[in-house]
């Protein structure tokens, strides 16, 4: 897919998202799996996470199983998927976010 210069940061995602969720992202529920799906994957990568780094090294399914790089990137989707489907414009709200976080640094509270 080729990528407009003045489209969103996401827009290339969306787009393949487009195909991939076509037929069920305009349905009632779909934003209601979209939340559970996303608590799921930080699930899975905090298990993973912890199996390599936390109190549960002996944890060898979890390493096994789940790499917490790659369940980052699941997380990264669900939000993708999630923001396409409530049209929130992720690039304004991470440039909000990185602002309160420079502001706060910027202005500790006394």
């Amino acid at each position: 897919m080729k990528r407009n210069k003045n489209a969103s940061p996401f827009g290339y995602y969306f787009q393949y998202l487009d195909k991939i969720d076509k037929g069920v992202k305009d349905s009632k529920e779909f934003g209601s799996i979209l939340i559970l799906t996303l608590v799921e994957e930080v699930g899975e990568m905090a298990r993973a996470y912890l199996a390599k780094h936390g109190r549960k090294q002996t944890n060898l399914a979890a390493q096994a199983d789940e790499v917490y790089e790659q369940e980052l990137g699941d997380i990264l989707l669900s939000i993708l998927r999630l923001a396409r489907v409530k049209k929130i414009n992720l690039h304004e709200m991470l440039m909000y976010s990185l602002k309160k976080i420079e502001k706060r640094k910027s202005q500790p509270k006394t």
